[in-house]
């Protein structure tokens, strides 16, 4: 998903304002979602968001999304987002963050989505970490006991 960012869209240093771009990065995360499991989808969750560079005005802002794990009725989405001074021919890293959207039946209750399949190592290994993230945010959210999180456990007690 690629904009280009406006003067409506800054705040009053010139930069693009960060509620403005994380409305953005929801919505570019629910396409892949949507696409993911062909039907509606809501918000569940949302990690660390850091912003690294800002994006000024005049600058091609660029949203990279991905699934990187499907569970039982939710998904992990991967973005990572893009300046680019299109004048300059420079394209820089704002942040990367991961969104969980779960899908949803006519009714609006939570569906079943389909399995995603890892085929690269890249993908692979987000698939992977997708579950220890997933029991994190269970446990922050008051979801999940810490003495529960087996993938996640193991990598502090061997």
């Amino acid at each position: 998903m690629s904009e280009l960012v406006l003067p409506n869209d800054t705040n009053t240093l010139g930069n693009l304002m960060g509620g403005r771009l994380m409305h953005m990065m929801d919505i570019a995360a629910a396409i892949s979602a949507m696409k993911h499991c062909n039907c509606p989808v809501v918000t569940a969750s949302v990690d660390n968001v850091s912003f690294a560079n800002a994006i000024k005005l005049g600058n091609l802002l660029t949203i990279e999304s991905k699934v990187t794990r499907a569970f039982n009725t939710s998904m992990e989405i991967y973005l990572r987002v893009w300046g680019e001074d299109l004048a300059a021919q420079y394209k820089y890293l704002t942040n990367e963050a991961y969104l969980t959207f779960v899908a949803l039946d006519p009714n609006g209750r939570p569906r079943k989505v389909p399995n995603l399949v890892p085929v690269t190592e890249e993908e692979k290994k987000m698939y992977d970490g997708a579950l220890r993230r997933r029991q994190l945010r269970l446990i922050l959210g008051g979801k999940m006991k810490p003495e529960e999180a087996g993938e996640l456990r193991a990598l502090f007690i061997k």
